[in-house]
């Protein structure tokens, strides 16, 4: 690249990878805030939620990923997509139970029909979410990144979602979220700059020259990824894709009742103060663990991710501790961070080129759907059972308990488990073939 370009690609990686994640976030981490708070969600309803918008996440990117290979331009799916993912956003300002009651006066619980409101509307916003972020912006990122600079870029992505984290939590220290107002304006706020990117993302990204691949139908290009035969070609990045799916049912197995585990169970009022110093810190560890990948490669980063995140889990498990809630949210936020980096550079590694597009709804399929189901049942289940609270309304709400971070635990020792056994299939590969 030239300096100018790279000073472009630079740039539009930062911004369109840092405002997508703000958005995510806003979904991931403060959707089932909202309806907790405003409409007294109980953890099925949550958990069926995060399940909707996995398989709207998933199905978008096996669609529009195919499609953006098939047509070979990312810009237009970027740009129009977060355009259409802001305005999206804006949406939610009208889900309030004084409007929503209004246009339904006959409905006998309105606070039920906001919760199944706001499930649509989060599968529509991810439609274009997904759309923009996980199938043509990754897409981009691999088109445009090679073996020299792919870890330090992913490290850069990877630590996007604790920065997101950070703005977010910052940002929202001036809201009350028990006030349904406070929700308005942060709809208004995170959707309407969601849209301006969009908008400035037609002056700054450039489509790479992709080559046309002759014979390939849309609908076989969808399909791409789960061929026999393209299994076979590349045995090491479905291994990688199923051993990233362990890992995230790890993380969504906690990842919904984070929020409300320091709000609600340890009654962290200023929990934004206490997390802010640990997001720091593991955003800046993340770029030097993604650099470090690129030095030593997956069999040496992996399995200190795992380690980090495990040693967090433990600490969270065991103590209340302000400060060492502190210390356990810091290192399970390096180890989640550090895992994401090494996973999402080691698959555009073994990604076959120019059919990044038609592997993105395959990398959701493992980052996104499986965990987005099967993590947030366990959750739901390990706090079926949970104490709960009465509302000054009358209402009963759950409080989140640490049975969430000893499954996760459970779940990422089975993954770590298993490392030897996967790179002792892959050193077995690189012998056959080196004979």
């Amino acid at each position: 690249m030239k300096n100018t370009a790279k000073k472009r690609f630079w740039f539009a990686l930062v911004v369109f990878s840092l405002i997508g994640q703000i958005a995510w976030v806003v979904e991931n981490m403060y959707l089932n805030v909202f309806i907790y708070e405003m409409f007294g969600a109980q953890p099925a309803e949550i958990s069926a939620m995060v399940m909707a918008s996995a398989i709207a996440a998933t199905l978008t990117t096996l669609l529009m990923g195919a499609l953006s290979d098939r047509l070979r331009r990312r810009k237009i799916f970027m740009c129009m997509g977060y355009i259409l993912w802001g305005l999206s956003i804006l949406g939610f300002a009208l889900v309030r139970i004084d409007v929503i009651g209004g246009m339904f006066p006959a409905v006998s619980s309105v606070s039920a029909l906001c919760i199944t409101l706001v499930i649509l509307l989060d599968c529509l916003m991810t439609f274009f979410g997904s759309t923009a972020n996980d199938a043509a912006f990754n897409a981009w990122l691999t088109d445009v990144t090679d073996e020299s600079n792919r870890g330090a870029a992913e490290g850069i992505n990877s630590m996007m979602p604790l920065v997101a984290i950070l703005a977010v939590f910052g940002g929202f220290m001036a809201f009350d979220l028990g006030e349904g107002a406070s929700w308005t304006s942060i709809f208004l706020i995170i959707g309407g700059v969601v849209l301006v990117i969009g908008v400035i993302g037609f002056f700054l990204i450039r489509d790479p020259e992709l080559p046309a691949v002759e014979g390939e139908g849309y609908f076989r290009n969808i399909i791409y990824g789960f061929r026999p035969t393209v299994i076979r070609e590349n045995p090491e990045l479905y291994i990688y894709l199923a051993a990233f799916a362990v890992f995230g049912i790890s993380i969504q197995i906690f990842m919904p009742y984070l929020i409300l585990y320091y709000t609600v169970s340890l009654a962290l009022e200023n929990y934004v103060l206490i997390m802010a110093p640990a997001i720091l810190l593991a955003s800046v560890f993340t770029v030097f663990f993604g650099r470090a990948y690129d030095r030593f490669g997956v069999r040496r980063m992996l399995p200190r991710a795992l380690e980090l995140l495990m040693l967090g889990f433990v600490l969270l498990w065991f103590f209340k501790n302000v400060a060492l809630v502190f210390i356990g949210s810091l290192l399970m936020m390096c180890g989640y961070l550090g895992g994401m980096a090494v996973f999402g550079a080691a698959i555009r590694d073994k990604t076959p080129e120019h059919r990044a597009g038609r592997f993105q709804g395959l990398r959701i399929f493992a980052q996104v759907l499986v965990p987005g189901i099967i993590g947030p049942a366990i959750g739901a289940a390990v706090l079926a059972d949970a104490e709960t609270v009465v509302n000054s309304d009358g209402t009963e709400s759950f409080i989140p308990n640490t049975g969430i971070f000893v499954a996760a635990l459970v779940v990422a020792l089975i993954l770590y488990a298993l490392l030897p056994l996967i790179f002792r299939l892959f050193s077995r590969k690189e012998k056959t073939n080196e004979a």
